[in-house]
């Protein structure tokens, strides 16, 4: 008897979730598409140039900071597939559609990065051991033009950065490498002030700390998600006394709230109702509820009209 009403409410949730949420994904990538389009081009048109200067100068700052600044030219690149696949329908074998290629692109992004900044410290360390002559001049002026391309990317992700991990790393890696292109602007200064060329591998070596730093929080997030935790955000205790103050519950069990993707969130929940059926209405509106008060989106709630404790002894044998 509960299942069918049960099924009845998956639509309103489900309904109710995709309404809400439908309008938050095919806006991101219509808005964010523009700025995804120029900040790739761009940046991925200075990591070359920086590049070529930073072995032409003889300059691993430089060549760190092209490095930085890949990492973040693929950071985009993944959040943009990962926004764009994210839109994408459900099918009948991915009933989720592709939402959660949000999490798979952040954490494959975050093993990329340690790689490259792997091959940059092996690099800089060689440097460190045996100096090499720099070229002051042509690394200021080409970290001065980092710093225009950065900021002015940044600027372009800053209004999304609240809603979608993606999107806040995109902004975070390019406000972070504005102020990285600065650092390797003072360090040619510096360079060509004093002579000294050891400032040239110390500077990489401070970007290197800089984009560990950024890439193991990257890392650390997306493999939370990956592992179906609670985001961040959403306090389970709350949403926990929340359902067991609602009228006529007795108990909750197998609460489970999960990232569907790096934007939305699911719960699944038992509820016990010794009273009886509450019918739809209550159902409806408390998936509203859930999504308004919680951010919760995709809400399906099971309820059970037997005594909390019997079910509790019931779902103990059963698992």
């Amino acid at each position: 008897m509960s299942g069918g009403h049960h099924h009845h409410h998956d639509h309103h949730g489900h309904g109710h979730g995709h309404d809400h949420h439908g309008h938050g994904h095919s806006h991101a990538p219509a808005s964010f598409g523009r700025a995804f389009a120029v900040g790739i081009t761009l940046n991925l048109g200075f990591v070359v140039v920086e590049a070529v200067y930073g072995v032409i100068a003889g300059s691993m700052a430089l060549v760190a900071d092209a490095g930085h600044n890949l990492s973040d030219v693929l950071g985009l690149v993944i959040a943009w597939t990962a926004s764009v696949l994210a839109a994408r329908p459900p099918s009948a074998r991915f009933t989720y559609g592709f939402k959660s290629s949000s999490i798979l692109a952040a954490l494959g992004n975050a093993a990329f990065l340690l790689v490259a900044l792997g091959a940059i410290l092996v690099e800089t360390i060689r440097r460190l051991i045996e100096p090499e002559p720099v070229a002051g001049g042509p690394v200021m002026a080409v970290a001065a033009v980092g710093i225009v391309i950065n900021t002015v990317t940044a600027l372009m992700f800053m209004r999304g950065r609240k809603h979608d991990i993606n999107i806040r790393g995109a902004y975070l890696h390019m406000a972070a490498d504005a102020a990285v292109s600065a650092g390797v602007v003072v360090a040619g200064l510096l360079i060509t002030l004093t002579g000294a060329q050891w400032i040239d591998p110390v500077t990489s070596l401070v970007i290197v700390g800089i984009i560990a730093a950024g890439t193991w929080g990257l890392l650390k997030d997306s493999l939370r998600m990956g592992l179906h935790a609670v985001p961040p955000g959403i306090d389970e205790q709350k949403v926990r006394h929340f359902l067991n103050s609602l009228s006529g519950v007795e108990a909750v069990h197998d609460l489970h709230i999960w990232p569907m993707s790096t934007t939305e969130t699911a719960l699944t929940a038992h509820l016990v109702m010794p009273g009886g059926h509450p019918g739809d209405s209550f159902l409806h509106q408390l998936a509203h509820e859930l999504d308004h008060d919680f951010g919760i989106g995709h809400a399906t709630v099971q309820v059970e009209t037997i005594d909390g404790h019997e079910c509790a002894l019931l779902h103990d044998n059963v698992v």
